[in-house]
């Protein structure tokens, strides 16, 4: 009897001590097997209406954290609860769901679930895109177990590369960004240096949990020194102008927030408000701080951004190193989004195409630059539809690495720059030539969608 009030008191202040290491995050985790009365190997059809819930719930929150739409995550709530005989009514905004499941009797269940913070894994997600098919096509027949396990199996899966692969992948996209920004070989460089290191620390402070602002704060403000001591260095032995430090820009370009940008967009056009504008405030917020410390940063080295110098190269020359390079930098940010290979090297070949298509009728037409952005990004649209049904890769994870290298990173930046000198007038009108282009980088992709997907064209 003392043997067994031993145990009972040690279960309690295990659970104590449990609560009290909880109590340290304003975010505690779901026990998600909690929920469950039902054994494992129930099938999912049986399980009690709470039970089924939870798993819709699961579903849609696991694809909420890698990054996917409103329009994805709802998409496929309703798939699974339909081969689990309920009905289910969602509403999603950047970090949360809310939902009710009805079942055939008329009883619901409805939860409230958040998520810590939010991000962007391309792999899971296509994974789970993969899931939500197989469940669908083996019309809802697998056990509680088989569910559980399937998840668990996803959701731990460890990112396919270590800080120093995701740091080179960031240099790798910013010194393609800033070669199609207008930049030579010594801005390549500088900025491939800087946003490696940037980004690097970026993934170390991510990796313990810190805080996004403290995150971009610091990650940018190092991928701008490190841009000015790699040009400082190269000078000590060739003759540089320092006319070639204004490539700084591209060493910060490493934080612009591609998926819910784009998202953001996409979800407004589809009537999903609440989703769209938190997602639309979440990428303006990061890209206000990243270029206010840009900005600081200028401030503190002295730096000016002006015109690139004319690299002097024939059409013909600087349309195949823009395929290159946007290839560079539409690859990179793929392995930053924790893609596979493949997947990062189909982006990246259907984002060079795209863009250089963009940047070429800038160049050699009469078709302003928001204009050309919008073709840009139906391109990138089409093509990633036709991948979608070829070798079955998420829409997502093909088109927003090819939008993001379309993202005016420069033009942002020069307005916070020139705002803060409170020279108002450049400041607006770079302001205006970006706010242009970034309204219609989302409308040509939704543009591509409505031709190419026959569930996106219909309201219902």
């Amino acid at each position: 009897m003392k043997v067994k009030n031993k145990e009972i008191q040690n279960e309690r202040v295990n659970q104590l001590h449990h609560q009290h290491t909880l109590s340290h995050h304003h975010h505690m985790r779901i026990r998600w097997q909690e929920f469950f009365t039902s054994d494992n190997i129930t099938p999912a059809k049986n399980a009690t209406l709470a039970e089924r819930s939870v798993i819709v719930g699961h579903i849609g929150m696991m694809l909420l954290s890698y990054g996917t739409g409103a329009w994805r995550v709802r998409s496929a709530m309703n798939t699974i609860a339909r081969c689990l005989d309920m009905t289910c009514s969602t509403d999603i905004g950047l970090v949360s769901i809310e939902y009710t499941c009805v079942d055939a009797d008329g009883k619901s269940y409805t939860q409230a679930l958040s998520l810590p913070s939010t991000g962007v894994n391309t792999n899971k997600l296509d994974r789970m895109e993969n899931f939500v098919n197989q469940f669908k096509k083996d019309d809802g027949n697998w056990t509680i177990g088989q569910i559980h396990n399937r998840l668990e199996e996803i959701s731990t899966m460890k990112s396919q590369y270590e800080p120093w692969q995701v740091g080179l992948a960031a240099g790798l996209a910013c010194g393609g960004f800033i070669f199609l920004l207008g930049g030579g070989i010594f801005e390549v460089i500088c900025a491939f240096l800087g946003a490696a290191c940037g980004n690097y620390v970026r993934r170390k402070m991510a990796d313990r949990h810190l805080t996004i602002l403290a995150n971009i704060t610091v990650s940018v403000a190092i991928a701008c020194l490190v841009y000015v001591a790699s040009f400082y260095l190269i000078r000590l032995f060739y003759p540089v102008s320092l006319h070639h430090l204004d490539g700084y820009i591209g060493a910060m370009l490493f934080v612009i927030p591609g998926f819910p940008f784009i998202t953001s967009g996409l979800d407004i056009s589809k009537l999903d408000m609440r989703s769209g504008l938190e997602r639309m405030a979440y990428a303006i917020m990061i890209i206000v701080v990243a270029t206010a410390v840009g900005w600081v940063m200028a401030l503190l080295l002295n730096l000016h951004p002006q015109n690139f110098e004319n690299l002097g190269l024939t059409p013909v020359v600087l349309t195949l190193l823009r395929l290159l390079a946007s290839f560079c930098g539409v690859f990179g940010f793929s392995i930053m989004f924790n893609s596979k290979i493949s997947m990062a090297t189909i982006a990246g070949i259907s984002g060079a195409i795209a863009n250089t298509l963009r940047l070429s009728l800038v160049d050699w037409s009469n078709v302003p630059p928001a204009v050309a952005a919008f073709i840009g990004a139906f391109v990138a649209g089409m093509l990633a539809s036709i991948i979608r049904r070829k070798i079955g890769f998420p829409r997502i994870a093909i088109t927003v690495p090819s939008i993001v290298i379309m993202v005016p990173g420069l033009y942002m930046y020069r307005a916070m720059f020139n705002l803060g000198l409170t020279s108002l007038n450049a400041g607006a009108l770079w302001m205006v030539q970006a706010l242009m282009i970034v309204i219609c980088l989302p409308l040509g992709l939704i543009a591509a969608r409505i031709l190419m997907d026959k569930d996106w064209r219909h309201a219902g």
